[in-house]
């Protein structure tokens, strides 16, 4: 059925229906006309140019206004002159109360305030009748600034005696109440649709719009005082001040949830905030600081008071978000209300856990039939507590884990009193360790069952796996267990994460974050325990043959062998060297046996090939195979030998098809074992060391340019022959004897001819340059002598001789230098 309203409210929309139509046939006609001048003046002829520039004359209204759109719109005009305004009156009216007070009587003062005050206050209402809201704005700003002056001047005259902040109080709370009676009343006076001149409002927002708009915002931004100055004014203490402040977070809180005006929720819901946070920040230092049970009790029902309010914010907020904080927030002020009685009441190191049970404990009300923003929060509460406990916890896991790195320094030094000494002998042990391995347990516990229930997963899952491993970790450390027994179950944990890793495996049929975080932490306890075994000779070679056999094993499943292959290769190093160490043997020759390991990742790596272990196990391969030149560094005969075996097993993993690029290397590796035998018998004649790569080089360039005849001849016969040129062409400008110029020579000379013989051009320019080089070398004593006999003046005449003869010749020259440029290029 169709609601018919009243006359008077028909009227009332039929009045602002036809007010739109008025501005709208208004717009239209401005728009018309000025369509029209438009049209006008581009038909007009132009004035000639010589005239100067003809200035338009535009039509009234909006014709001038599209043309040339204004630097300021009227409303922001308007609203600069009602502010300034009102700013001067305001500065008048508190010029006249404080400096021309006192010219006045009693009765003119109170009679000009009086007066002045009630006229700025009466003077919207006829204002927003005539709908001029931005001035009735304005001046209800005026008359409320002057009811503050009404306040100081009444303070002055009647209620001298009385306290400052007392008085204040007072003020700010009537102040309060007449500006919100002020801001209601106006609204009841005026009717709804004569301050609506907007066309736009609409009769729909008609019941929610304010007369005046700023009386009730002020309203409550003036309210957020008197109690907070009133506990001021009484000196209260801390507690009764922190009460206070969550009272007027409660009361801000309240308005804020049920007005029904924008501006008023938004100044309510931030002095809600603020004095919330304030308010909380305070009763969680009292209840923390508290040197007994009974103060903390006083503190912790403070706390108990904010996450009231939080929960009824929280209960009645309207939108999800807002209500998930302030649910996060109240479960945030009950953990600490709990934990700050808690810490007044057990030993220190087990608040902590107290406050992890507390905050485990908000997880009941996700099973609770709450509405899903509370129970979000309340989650969101928990999470938090379990965090921060674990990060209490961290530090002990930390000095735990890295504390064996100082057995570095000291191998083999003795056994350590119990595992506590053998990681935290360099470092002071924490106080609150004891309940350490508890709080762990519980948050992996909290995180296992999060992810059974399909929460968070699967970042539950590799929470709740770190956490565990954590706690086991930890445990040996904080029970003072004997040191044999600490390394027990740190290999324990490596074969519980490894069979983790694999059952994981299985049943994601495949890799899986489960499976990667439990090798992962496998292998940092490995390490740990690796390093924890320095302590004795004969407990590093059980760990390391023991780790060795372990990670060999787990190499053989197929999820497992790209962590667990190089792992083992590396323990087989380490094994290696403690080995020859145990045995007393220089590190030259327990290089020898590190070999070994590069040698069985060679072969591993052929029966892996095409897999992702592959390039794993090679590289573990090719960091034993440094480790053993650098045990062999010192020792020049047995690292040339190193250096050929390495050589050895690179060529021999050159022969898979995937990996021939791999015989560069090993030709590189016996070049060096070459060069570091040399070396090792003193041999100096840098021909020893050239010949070899020369001879190898012209081998493959041979082979390169049978297989490719287009090969150029500098690519395939230049850098061999040069490697062994130029260090033999400087070594012979210091060698006085003839042998080395002479085979020089002879060799340049039969480069010369082979390149001349099979038109090559590399060969052919090397050989000349060098033959040219060699007969230079061999006539410069005679020159010298030649040039030394001749007088001073023989050497400018031949100079200037041979610069005419050059000139006359200059052309001849030049075609003679093109012939042999053409005929080097016919060359290949």
């Amino acid at each position: 059925m169709t609601n018919i309203p009243p006359p008077a409210e028909e009227l009332r929309f039929l009045d602002a229906e036809l007010r739109q139509l008025d501005a709208r046939r208004a717009l239209l006609l401005r728009r018309r006309q000025w369509l029209v001048h438009t049209l006008r003046t581009a038909s007009a002829p132009q004035p000639a140019r010589s005239a100067g520039p003809a200035r338009p004359v535009w039509p009234a209204g909006a014709a001038g206004t599209a043309a040339r759109r204004p630097e300021a719109t009227a409303p922001g005009v308007q609203n600069v002159l009602l502010l300034l305004g009102g700013v001067l009156l305001t500065t008048a009216a508190i010029a006249f109360t404080l400096v021309g007070w006192g010219h006045l009587g009693i009765t003119g003062r109170a009679l000009v305030l009086g007066a002045v005050t009630l006229s700025a206050l009466a003077a919207p209402v006829p204002l927003l009748r005539r709908g001029l809201d931005s001035t009735a704005e304005a001046v209800a700003a005026l008359g409320m600034a002057l009811t503050v002056l009404d306040a100081y001047a009444l303070h002055e005259v009647a209620f001298t005696g009385s306290g400052g902040l007392g008085y204040t109080a007072a003020a700010s709370a009537v102040l309060a109440g007449a500006w919100a009676a002020y801001g209601a009343g106006v609204g009841l006076l005026v009717p709804q649709s004569a301050g609506d001149v907007g066309a736009e409002q609409g009769p729909a927002r008609a019941a929610t719009r304010l007369a005046l708009r700023l009386p009730l915002p002020f309203a409550a931004v003036t309210a957020q005082l008197p109690l907070l100055l009133w506990a001021l004014a009484v000196d209260a203490g801390p507690h009764a001040l922190t009460a206070v402040l969550l009272v007027t977070a409660t009361a801000d809180t309240a308005v804020s949830l049920r007005s029904a005006h924008a501006p008023v929720r938004v100044v309510t819901l931030v002095g809600a905030c603020g004095t919330g946070a304030v308010g909380v920040l305070s009763a969680g230092w009292l209840c923390w600081s508290a040197p007994g049970p009974g103060a903390a009790a006083r503190g912790a029902a403070l706390l108990v008071l904010a996450a009231a309010i939080g929960l009824a914010a929280a209960w009645f907020a309207p939108k999800p978000d807002v209500a998930a904080c302030a649910a996060f927030s109240a479960g945030l002020c009950l953990v600490a209300g709990a934990g700050g009685v808690l810490r007044a009441s057990v030993p220190g190191e087990w608040t902590v856990p107290g406050c992890l049970a507390f905050g485990t404990g908000l997880l009941m009300a996700v099973r609770m039939p709450l509405p899903r923003p509370l129970r979000r929060g309340m989650a969101g509460a928990s999470l938090v507590v379990q965090g921060l406990a674990v990060l209490w916890a961290l530090p002990l896991v930390a000095g735990t884990v890295f504390g064996s790195v100082a057995w570095i320094e000291r191998p083999w030094s003795g056994v350590p009193l119990d595992s506590r000494e053998a990681v935290f002998a360099d470092a002071g042990w924490p106080s609150y360790a004891a309940a350490a391995p508890l709080v762990l347990a519980v948050v992996a516990v909290v995180l296992a069952v999060c992810e059974r229930r399909a929460v968070w997963r699967p970042a539950a899952g590799a929470g709740a796996l770190v956490l565990g491993w954590a706690a086991a970790v930890v445990t040996p450390v904080v029970l003072e267990l004997p040191y044999g027994s600490g390394l027990v179950v740190q290999g324990v944990v490596v074969l519980a994460s490894l069979g983790v890793a694999e059952r994981a495996r299985r049943v994601a049929g495949g890799p899986s974050a489960r499976a990667v975080t439990a090798v992962v932490l496998a292998l940092v306890t490995s390490v740990a325990l690796a390093l924890l075994s320095l302590a004795t000779e004969s407990g590093t070679i059980g760990v390391l043959l023991t780790l060795t056999a372990l990670f060999g094993v787990a190499s053989t499943r197929a999820g497992l062998v790209v962590f667990a292959a190089p792992a083992a290769l590396g323990y087989a190093a380490a094994l290696a060297c403690a080995v020859g160490a145990s045995a007393g043997r220089p590190p030259e020759h327990t290089a020898l046996l590190v070999l070994v390991v590069p040698v069985v990742a060679a072969l591993v790596a052929a029966r892996t090939r095409g897999s992702a272990a592959t390039v794993a196990v090679e590289g573990a391969g090719a960091a034993a195979a440094l480790l053993s030149l650098a045990l062999t560094v010192r020792d020049l005969p047995m690292l040339a030998l190193v250096l050929s075996l390495c050589g050895v097993v690179t060529a021999g993993t050159a022969l898979r098809p995937m990996r021939r690029r791999a015989g560069h290397a090993a030709a590189a590796l016996f070049l060096l074992a070459a060069w570091v035998r040399l070396a090792a018998w003193d041999v100096t004649t840098p021909e020893a060391y050239t010949l070899p790569v020369t001879v190898a080089a012209l081998a493959v360039g041979h082979l390169t340019r049978r297989r490719d005849p287009a090969v150029s001849s500098w690519v395939a016969y230049a850098a061999g022959p040069a490697v062994t040129l130029v260090p033999s062409l400087l070594a012979m400008w210091g060698d006085p004897h003839w042998l080395r110029p002479l085979l020089l020579g002879t060799a340049a000379l039969a480069m010369t001819l082979a390149g001349a013989r099979f038109r090559l051009q590399a060969p052919l320019v090397l050989g000349g340059c060098a033959l040219a080089l060699v007969a230079l070398h061999e006539l410069a004593p005679y020159v010298a002598q030649a040039v030394g006999a001749l007088p001073r003046w023989a050497p400018p005449a031949l100079a200037g001789l041979a610069l005419l003869a050059l000139g006359a010749t200059y052309e001849q020259r030049l075609r003679d230098a093109r012939r042999l440029r053409e005929a080097l290029g016919r060359l290949r």
